[in-house]
Parts: structure tokens; sequence; C-alpha cells
């Protein structure tokens, strides 16, 4: 599957989960769902993030997440979407929720084994 056909899946799924989140009581507001590449060469200067994130492929989206009126910080009250999220993967791609390793408002599609 090529990078343009990742994308479109990754929007499609995206209005899903988006969808599954509102209808399960949560307000979202989006973070960061595009990288630069100057800015992925910056966080990696800087430590942060991971070196050629999915975001520089618009493969990855982070989102806030609000219920009853607080925003949600901790990993552990973005599982219900997140593994809404994984459940939405196939065979041929993998949805993967930065839950599993403590970035919990990050959804991705893997791309190349990155996640």
């Amino acid at each position: 599957m090529n990078l343009i056909e990742k994308q479109k899946i990754f929007a499609k799924l995206l209005i899903e989960l988006l969808g599954f989140a509102l209808n399960h009581g949560y307000e979202i507001t989006l973070g960061e769902a595009w990288r630069s590449y100057e800015t992925d060469q910056l966080y990696k200067k800087m430590e942060l993030g991971i070196p050629n994130s999915l975001h520089t492929l618009r493969l990855a989206i982070d989102l806030n997440l609000f219920k009853d009126g607080k925003y949600l910080t901790r990993t552990e009250e973005y599982s219900e979407i997140g593994e809404f999220w994984e459940n939405l993967s196939t065979n041929n791609y993998q949805c993967c929720w930065g839950g599993r390793f403590e970035d919990g408002n990050h959804f991705s599609i893997s791309h190349n084994g990155i996640k």
C-alpha cells in the first residue's frame, strides 16, 4: 500500500474515531496533525518526540479530550478511544494508539515499522 492510500485510510478512520469519541461524551480539540521536516529535526535535537515521526507523513494526530468540562491529560483517560482505534486495524494496516508508549493522545497508522 502506498503512502497516499494510507493517508486516505487514516483520514477516513479518523472520522470514525471522532464520531466514537463524541458519541461517548467526549469533547475534542485537535492537536498536532502535521509536523514539518524542520520541526521534526528541531524536536530531534531537543530530544523530543521520535525522529521521522508519522506526523511528518500525515499518518498521525494528537487529540485533546475533554469530559464534563475537564481537560483529560492522563494516558489512561484516553484508553476507551485508544482501544477503539486499535480495533480498527486490519491485515492491511495497523492502527496504533500512543497509550501503549505513554503518549495517550497520539493516534496513528504504522508505516515502515514506525508507530
